[in-house]
């Protein structure tokens, strides 16, 4: 698939602003997916080229956070490896068969979300009393929520944030730290499968891929100084956004 250079600007811009809004709260599919659909892509291509971006940005946050030790990787084993499996599972079974349904259901979870996420007084950037433990989280939380992103996708940071604050009991900025390393991981583990599918636009996920680069590293250090003020409105915006987006589809 050729690509004209107007359209490849386009979709560089569209890399970092979804990088941006990735790292900092979830949603940056919404961003990017009707951008590729837009340019002539299938859904399946779109959602695989997606995964291929989407992975460079995930990648710059999780290094950036991991740099600055707010995520201990030896910590996290367990729920990395459920996720990838997760992840594995819905990228496998969305190339045969048809995820439309889901899209019923998500307005209602991402409306559920953002009412939370603005009205309870339990999201800030200080850590609670954890409810799950890591071994729990990885097997409930991880293998559910990557299932869903290899499956569908939106709103994966968003799911992955809000379980690690009410189960985990982690502040704001510490649980997207530490989405972003599960984010990445069901983002490689999909693109994995989706290249060996022969679903992937190569060309315009590398291009969207650099302008993710540099968003996701920005997003990050603006999780880090500016936290729950930053994090919070932004979280609610982009999920009632995306609710929108998929009611109005």
């Amino acid at each position: 698939m050729e690509l004209e250079l107007g359209i490849l600007l386009i979709l560089l811009i569209t890399g970092f602003a979804a990088g941006l809004i990735d790292a900092i709260a979830g949603g940056g599919g919404m961003i990017a997916l009707p951008v590729l659909l837009s340019c002539g892509l299938t859904p399946v291509e779109a959602l695989a080229t997606n995964k291929l971006q989407g992975t460079f940005g995930t990648f710059s946050a999780a290094r950036y956070f991991i740099k600055k030790r707010l995520v201990d990787l030896t910590q996290m084993r367990v729920q990395i490896l459920c996720t990838f499996i997760g992840a594995v599972a819905g990228t496998l079974l969305i190339q045969m068969l048809d995820s439309s349904f889901l899209a019923t259901l998500m307005p209602v979870l991402l409306i559920t979300i953002a009412v939370y996420f603005t009205f309870s007084p339990n999201i800030s950037d200080e850590e609670k009393k954890h409810r799950l433990g890591a071994t729990g989280f990885g097997l409930v939380i991880g293998t559910s929520v990557g299932f869903y992103d290899g499956f569908f996708g939106p709103g994966t940071g968003t799911f992955f944030t809000l379980a690690y604050i009410v189960l985990a009991g982690y502040g704001m900025a510490k649980a997207t730290a530490h989405t972003k390393v599960l984010n990445f991981t069901s983002n490689i583990a999909s693109l994995v499968f989706f290249a060996i599918g022969g679903h992937m636009v190569w060309m315009a996920g590398l291009v969207m891929a650099i302008g993710q680069l540099i968003g996701g590293r920005l997003g990050a250090k603006l999780v880090i100084s500016k936290g729950t003020k930053l994090i919070k409105p932004l979280v609610v915006t982009m999920t009632l956004l995306l609710s929108l987006k998929l009611l109005l589809s």
